[in-house]
């Protein structure tokens, strides 16, 4: 991967190497895409404060997240389905983030299991919760997180309903699904290391719920009852309730608003992440990096305040931080190095953002993380 010099590069190997039903999966956000688009367009409008003659030489990216030593600033997002990405790819994403000194998040929506991550890596990880209809499941989800020492709990709360992805639905990735429609078909027939890979691989269906429905291995009755399980009366209450479940840190991400931020303090959580689901839920929303300093304004230092939406390189990285983010999530930008080449894939994902956050603190005049404030970019 000598080759690859960003981002970019990653997602165009993606793009050939997995079926385009799971390419657009990642790619692609809901409706017509506004909120998707205008995450990156409005992090691109940020410009940096360039510094001269300043002695740079013992740049430090180190950082604490929620206590704990980090690398780097960054964090790996959970993101369903990443096992369709690669063979075993939470796992492969999983060793790759604690290789290089960063959290590693799986979703509840993940092929390989809690447990199956488990097993496969040396250090704890964080675990994302959705809250379903099915409380008994939720609870039994949280206890499964705590028996394999998940350090963190992530409760994202801005899927009460689902926006609609276009891209989803014309690739056979809906209820139920028809993922073998003749044109994927052809196209799979296309990517034979893909299938290869995926043929074997630990599950092929969602790992966290098998066991929990009777005839869990069909992947239609497994995914219509999940689409039936989002559950629009979810509200600050059911907080509550998971902080009675859950003992160790508690992350509430998909905060877009000054008044939920504050209300996420109220709750006695860990930190919370400015998010609005990659451009996947509420298409028309403001960017993330557009409501960050709001949100930041709002709380202060009562809470930690983590950033996710549209960061693709250290220039991204340094921007969030700028704006107030103690640290940052990905998605796309790791998966596009899981399709590209499993585990060396997303390391070089993580790599190339860390190099490209230190070379942009040197040529602005800042040896560490703390160094990067709001006096670090050219505010209009």
């Amino acid at each position: 991967m000598k080759d690859i010099t960003c981002i970019e590069d990653l997602r165009q190997i993606h793009k050939r190497r997995v079926p385009k039903a799971f390419f657009d999966y990642v790619d692609h956000g809901s409706y017509a895409e506004e909120t998707l688009r205008a995450n990156r367009a409005d992090m691109e409008k940020i410009k940096l404060r360039q510094k001269i003659l300043v002695d740079i030489s013992r740049r430090d990216l180190s950082t604490t997240i929620l206590g704990e030593k980090a690398s780097l600033p960054l964090i790996l997002a959970p993101v369903g389905s990443t096992g369709m990405q690669y063979m075993d790819g939470e796992i492969y994403a999983c060793r790759a983030a604690q290789a290089a000194g960063i959290p590693y998040t799986l979703s509840t929506m993940s092929i390989c299991s809690i447990e199956d991550v488990a097993a496969n890596v040396d250090k704890p990880f964080w675990f994302q919760l959705y809250v379903m209809k099915d409380r008994g499941f939720c609870k039994a989800l949280i206890e499964r997180a705590i028996a394999a020492k998940c350090s963190a709990l992530v409760l994202t709360v801005d899927l009460q309903v689902i926006g609609q992805r276009h891209a989803d639905i014309k690739n056979g990735l809906s209820v139920p699904p028809q993922l073998l429609k003749l044109k994927n078909v052809i196209d799979f027939a296309t990517k034979p290391g893909w299938v290869a890979g995926v043929l074997r691989s630990k599950r092929r269906n969602f790992g966290n719920i098998a066991g929990h429905l009777p005839g869990s291995q069909d992947l239609a009755s497994v995914s219509g009852w999940v689409a039936s399980q989002f559950d629009p009366s979810l509200n600050w209450k059911d907080v509550e309730w998971i902080r009675s479940i859950w003992p160790g840190k508690l992350i509430i991400k998909g905060i877009h608003d000054a008044e939920d931020a504050r209300e996420a303090v109220r709750t006695g959580a860990h930190a919370l992440v400015v998010s609005n689901h990659g451009g996947r839920q509420l298409d028309g929303a403001p960017s993330s990096i557009s409501v960050l300093p709001k949100v930041v304004d709002a709380v202060g230092s009562q809470i930690e305040v983590l950033f996710d939406g549209g960061i693709r390189s250290g220039q991204d990285l340094f921007r969030a931080l700028a704006r107030g983010a103690k640290s940052c999530m990905i998605g796309r930008s790791y998966i596009y190095g899981l399709g590209a080449g499993g585990q060396a894939g997303v390391a070089k994902a993580i790599d190339i953002i860390a190099q490209e956050l230190s070379t942009t603190m040197g040529l602005c005049g800042i040896n560490s993380i703390a160094g990067i404030t709001p006096k670090s970019i050219v505010e209009d």
